[in-house]
């Protein structure tokens, strides 16, 4: 059986790249989505560290929650089932602002946008293309990388993604979150997302739920159990193996040459000059 050509692995929308696992169907429907009030997103750019991110808010809750398949992955019949929910949803996104559904601003939804420094995830999202049979093929890493810079990569442009969710800085019903934050005091964190969400957690609530969470635990659980695929928090992929990799901070440094990490600085500097929320990132 000949491999799949690369157009019928990627198609476009709105000027960016998508798998056909979103359909073009659901990406148009989104604009009339319903949301519900008591909806929480989380949002992210991919490779961001949304799976961890989920998994803490899933303990942080007591009473039913259904945390669901993002937003845009599937076809029509994923609104349907998102409609069919009787609990409270945690919906992730790796949407761009400019294509979220304006239900979720109209009724004040809370969302938690997480960032993680771009030279980890152009890493991480590389292995994630090498691994992945969904996502075209790529020989190298200089290739990857400069796909990257340009935004031809499956959810666009890192640059653009965060500037379109900046506007939502000022914005109370949402909280910016930073992944090195997380590897660096993950109570801290926690604390943070239980008090945005209004949930009373208490300190041992909160060192019980960092315990479980840990990026080395949840990397061992996903290994050991078998998912059902069409529920994976991450839109890239049908195969939860590939979620969780290393998860350091700074493994670019192991990949990028001093050449790649000046053109890279580069089109930062010239993309993100403007950018307040960039000037907070962490690389090592």
């Amino acid at each position: 059986m000949s491999a799949p050509n690369e157009e019928d692995l990627i198609h476009t929308f709105n000027g960016i790249a998508f798998t056909t696992r979103s359909s073009p169907e659901l990406l148009s429907s989104l604009a009339t989505f319903d949301a519900r009030d008591d909806d929480v997103l989380l949002v992210s750019y991919p490779k961001s560290g949304t799976h961890w991110l989920a998994e803490i808010i899933m303990h942080l809750y007591t009473s039913k929650v259904a945390l669901t398949s993002p937003i845009e992955f599937g076809d029509l019949s994923r609104l349907e089932q998102l409609d069919h929910l009787s609990c409270k949803r945690i919906i992730p996104t790796h949407l761009d602002a400019n294509m979220l559904p304006p239900t979720f601003k109209l009724k004040q939804c809370k969302a938690i946008y997480i960032l993680r420094n771009p030279k980890d995830i152009a890493v991480s999202m590389y292995h994630y293309y090498k691994e992945n049979p969904n996502l075209p093929t790529i020989e190298t890493w200089s290739e990857f990388l400069e796909m990257f810079l340009k935004g031809d990569v499956v959810c666009g442009s890192w640059f653009d993604h965060i500037l379109s969710w900046e506007e939502y800085t000022t914005d109370k019903n949402t909280l910016f979150l930073f992944y090195e934050d997380m590897k660096k005091d993950l109570p801290k964190v926690v604390k943070q997302v239980s008090s945005f969400l209004g949930v009373n957690t208490s300190e041992s609530g909160i060192n019980e739920i960092c315990a479980k969470c840990s990026f080395s635990e949840m990397k061992t659980n996903t290994e050991k159990e078998n998912y059902d695929p069409n529920q994976t928090v991450c839109a890239l992929t049908s195969n939860r193996r590939l979620i969780f990799r290393k998860g350091a901070v700074g493994d670019w440094k192991n990949y990028f040459t001093s050449k790649q990490d000046r053109v890279f600085e580069e089109t930062f500097a010239k993309k993100m000059k403007c950018s307040k929320v960039a000037k907070h990132l962490v690389y090592e």
